[in-house]
């Protein structure tokens, strides 16, 4: 992967880098073919990142399909698929992290303690060896993307974030590679987190401003008997921190809820 990029920087080539943990789906599909209207070289990275999960939570299940993803990938004119393992990423006394110690403490952050240090290591290490010009992310994440342009940022990294907007499937769920886990009848009435978020924001169009209000309203939209709000934030539109004042249009409605067994997160712009 190394050689293949120097390569095409030899050559004056643009690289855009698609990082994905595979199951690929529309939502990522998007990302590549926006990483394709970008750059003369599109990668798409395919690795379940084994530091990004916690002890409890998924890694071993989390959905594998690297023929598939591939199909996808050529099908979307997509250059290099590069899937390394574990091994391949992290030597076996590897013990060097990225982190950032603002933007990841809150949101996510409160429940998945170590998530966004493998989040961050990991881009890191993608960068450093793909040597992208361009950093292609999907705003279903948001939080993740202000990290990660907060760590390029902060470390003069030579490479663009891209951010991308969220892709739904007709009935308004946001597109996810853990969708995977519900069963029809838990993905339709999983819709019920997008229909908050549009309560949210129509009482925000309504003239609201009071941050309380909007939540308690999202979070009495989404609650039911399968439905655990992990968390329903105000917060900047570029740096997903938690905002006290609302500003229209520069702020967003983050939230994360277990639907069932399945954690899912949405946001929407106000």
């Amino acid at each position: 992967m190394k050689e293949f990029s120097a390569a095409a920087k030899a050559e004056g080539k643009k690289i855009a880098l698609v990082p994905t943990m595979g199951a690929l789906h529309d939502g990522h599909i998007s990302l590549i073919d926006r990483a394709r209207s970008l750059a003369d070289v599109v990668v798409v990275s395919v690795f379940v990142n084994p530091t990004q999960f916690g002890p409890n939570e998924d890694y071993d299940k989390y959905p594998r399909q690297l023929e598939a993803d591939a199909q996808k990938c050529r099908e979307h004119s997509a250059d290099v698929v590069f899937a390394p393992s574990p091994s391949d990423i992290y030597a076996p006394d590897a013990s060097t992290f990225v982190s950032e110690e603002q933007i990841s403490q809150n949101l996510c952050g409160l429940s998945r303690p170590k998530h966004f240090r493998g989040v961050t290591t990991v881009v890191t290490i993608l960068f450093n060896i793909v040597k992208p010009d361009f950093g292609v992310f999907g705003e279903k994440d948001a939080q993740q993307v202000s990290i990660i342009e907060r760590m390029v940022r902060d470390l003069f990294m030579d490479v663009q974030i891209v951010r991308a907007p969220i892709v739904r499937e007709e009935s308004g769920l946001a597109l996810s590679s853990r969708n995977k886990y519900m069963t029809p009848a838990e993905r339709d009435g999983a819709t019920r987190i997008r229909k908050s978020l549009l309560a949210g924001k129509a009482l925000v169009d309504d003239g609201c401003t009071n941050i309380d209000r909007i939540k308690a309203l999202v979070i009495n939209t989404v609650t039911d008997a399968k439905t655990r709000v992990v968390y329903v934030e105000v917060v900047d539109a570029k740096t997903s921190l938690p905002v006290s004042e609302l500003k229209i249009g520069q702020c967003r409605i983050s939230m994360a809820v277990w639907y069932g067994q399945t954690r899912l997160i949405d946001n929407i712009i106000i």
